[in-house]
Parts: structure tokens; C-alpha cells; sequence
């Protein structure tokens, strides 16, 4: 994990902010210093309660190309108004600005996890290639309930909704800018499910005020990470030929236009969809994401994915242990070691 102790703000929370959800949003209520997200068919979820499901003895289908300790790095955004974006990301997420000039807010805990770069360039539009959402995985389930509290009491307006996935409890959100986060925690490993190679994750209604509720008062260490990325692409047949093929990462899981892909048996590191950018081709020059980094555990590992680069035909850059290549929408894709 690469984390930091919650600020003093975020470590006894009050409970005034707090979200009615289960289905899709109704409405958002704001009253005095409280939030309420009001949806309807609230469902009771308990502190990682158990899905219907249980853990199977079927594995995934590992083809250890990738190392088993592969992680994901920082996700690097343009925006076009830095300030109001960073102070999003500091002040309701709770992440810790590490670096800051005129035109960079370098955010994370004890290593980076967004990266926002400013921009001249026109809004980023969901129908063309970029970020879906960076998916920052948190070490406990109390972590993320004090830091979904301070979001219902300092950003309501963001939340975009919930699910309980078999495999992790997830919280959605927009940014400022409308780049999607997610805000997750997973369910132990001997509790997911797979099936022919494959790990079965679903989509269902995850009550925010319930998890809060039940969760908040537990020890939190205020670890978190970035634990995936996924990204919008032209063709997901397209996507899972350079990410599986060529990187070298194990499918995990499919459905109609999405990929899920992973290292090591993680339920995924990366996902491709087309469900709004199907024949989309290369990224402009405007807001949105600029690039993702992948993390090895030594120089060897980005020696061989340069190897499968250059046996591919596919651009890239390998210097002082930094790997670089762009996927085929232009997405930049950084390699850098532990």
C-alpha cells in the first residue's frame, strides 16, 4: 500500500453529511449543514457483508506475463481550471497535495495518485476516447467511509452513485471536470467467484448511508491506492489486442463492449469500454486524460514489455527506467518500477 494517515478533518468526521441511496438518484436535498442523496429502493449493505455467492476454488486463468506484483501509478489529468480541481481532490477526497506549481497539483498520499496539469484545450467529451474513471482502492472499509463522509459534507453534488460488484463495494463520482472517480474497497479474495477462467463481478444497489453508518466508527488506517483504471475506447476487440496481447495483461472478464484485465489475479487493474466511444478514433489535444502509469517491481520487467513493443511494431520510448507508449487512441501509458 502507499498511503498516509487521514488528515485531522477527515479523522473523527461529524455525521451530519449522508446520502439515501439503492437504485438510481432521485433527488439531492441540501439541508443546513447536511447532504442527503435521496434515490429510491434504499438497500441495506453492512460493513463487507457477504454477497449471495461464494467463493469459488476455480482461479483465474493466469498467463504470467505481467509480474504478479504489477500496481497501478498515478493517472495524469488536463483540466482546464486547476485550482477548482485540485481543491476537489484535496478537500473532499483528502488527498495530499506533494507537489504544486502555477500550472501542476501533483495529489496523493505518500506517492502520487492525480496529476493535474493545466489546460487551454476544449472540454473533454465522453463520446471520444480518454478516462472512464481512476478507481482509488482503499486498505479498509472505515478509511472509506470517513472519506465518503466528508465528500456528502463538502461535495454533494458529485456523487454519481453506488454498487455492490461481488468483488469490491464501489462509490462513483465526478470531478469539477466531469472525469469520473471511483472510490472502492474489496471484498477478500476467497469471497470472489470465478467461472471458466473468469471472475463473475455483478452491479448490485449499495446503500452509501448504510456503509457510513456501519463503518465509520471503525479503525481506520487511511490507506489507499490507485487500484484501477478504466478507459473509453474506439473498439474493445482493438483495446484487447495491444493491453492482453501486447502488455501482457490477463482478461478477467467480459461483457457486452467492456474488457476487465488484471496481473497477478487481482479481479482487474484495467478496463476498456466502448459503450459511448465505440469508433472513436485518436484523442485531441484537449482536457481530459493525458496519461496512466503501470508499476513494476524491477527494470527487467519494462525491459520485457519492450521487447513485446518492438515484436509488435508498436512505438515506445525505454529510458533511466521509464518506459513510454501510447495505446492505439493515443492514451500514454507510463511503465515505471516499484
Amino acid at each position: 500500500m502507499h498511503s498516509a494517515k487521514p488528515s485531522s478533518s477527515r479523522s473523527h468526521p461529524s455525521r451530519t453529511g449522508r446520502w439515501i441511496a439503492g437504485g438510481a438518484v432521485a433527488a439531492l436535498l441540501l439541508a443546513g449543514a447536511g447532504a442527503w442523496w435521496l434515490v429510491a429502493g434504499s438497500a441495506d449493505a453492512g460493513p463487507l457483508a457477504s454477497p449471495t455467492s461464494t467463493g469459488s476454488p476455480e482461479g483465474p486463468a493466469l498467463t504470467g506475463v505481467l509480474p504478479d506484483a504489477t500496481e497501478m501509478g498515478a493517472v495524469e489529468l488536463a483540466v482546464t481550471d486547476l485550482d477548482a480541481t485540485a481543491a476537489y481532490y484535496r478537500d473532499a477526497i483528502g488527498l495530499t497535495v506533494l507537489e504544486e506549481s502555477d500550472t501542476r497539483v501533483v495529489l496523493g498520499h505518500d506517492t502520487p495518485l492525480i496529476q493535474l496539469d493545466a489546460s487551454d484545450g476544449g472540454a473533454d467529451d465522453p463520446r471520444t476516447a480518454g478516462l472512464y474513471h481512476s478507481a482509488i482502492l482503499f486498505a479498509d472499509a472505515p478509511s472509506l467511509a470517513a472519506t465518503l463522509q466528508n465528500i456528502a459534507e463538502k461535495a454533494p453534488q458529485s456523487y454519481q452513485g453506488s454498487a455492490d460488484h461481488a468483488v469490491s463495494l464501489a462509490f462513483y463520482f465526478g470531478d469539477p471536470e466531469g472525469n469520473g472517480v471511483e472510490l472502492y474497497v474489496d471484498r477478500p479474495r476467497d469471497e470472489w467467484v470465478w467461472q471458466d477462467g473468469q471472475v463473475v463481478m455483478g452491479s448490485e444497489a449499495l446503500d452509501p448511508n448504510a456503509f457510513i453508518e456501519q463503518n465509520l466508527s471503525g479503525d481506520a488506517t487511511g490507506d489507499a491506492q490507485m487500484g484501477h483504471v478504466h478507459l473509453r475506447v474506439g473498439d474493445v476487440g482493438e483495446a484487447r489486442a495491444f493491453y492482453a496481447d501486447v502488455l501482457g495483461f490477463d482478461v478477467t472478464a467480459e461483457s457486452d463492449g467492456a474488457i476487465f484485465y488484471s496481473a497477478g489475479g487481482y479481479h482487474h487493474h484495467l478496463a476498456t469500454n466502448s459503450w459511448q466511444s465505440a469508433g472513436a478514433g485518436p484523442r485531441g489535444d484537449g482536457a481530459g486524460l493525458r496519461a496512466l502509469t503501470i508499476r513494476l517491481p524491477q527494470a527487467s520487467d519494462l525491459d520485457a514489455v519492450a521487447a513485446r513493443l518492438v515484436d509488435a511494431d508498436v512505438a515506445h520510448e525505454l529510458a533511466d527506467d521509464v518506459l513510454v507508449t501510447a495505446d492505439p487512441w493515443g492514451n500514454t501509458i507510463r511503465f515505471i518500477t516499484l
